[in-house]
């Protein structure tokens, strides 16, 4: 939990950061980009359930 809060505050500072100096947001456009994300830590679980399923 403790790195889910310590990631929460990073990206607090680097977006608040961002916009106080006037450059655009370092992530893709909102649902995209969350979507993105969700369907990267998926397809990792999904290999390592796969992995050691059948060939662990």
């Amino acid at each position: 939990m403790q790195d889910v809060l310590l990631a929460m505050l990073a990206g607090l500072i680097v977006g608040f950061v961002f916009a106080w100096i006037k450059l655009p947001i370092p992530a893709p456009p909102a649902l995209p980009g969350i979507m993105g994300i969700f369907g990267i830590y998926f397809g990792y679980k999904l290999f390592q359930w796969v992995s050691t399923s059948f060939f662990g």
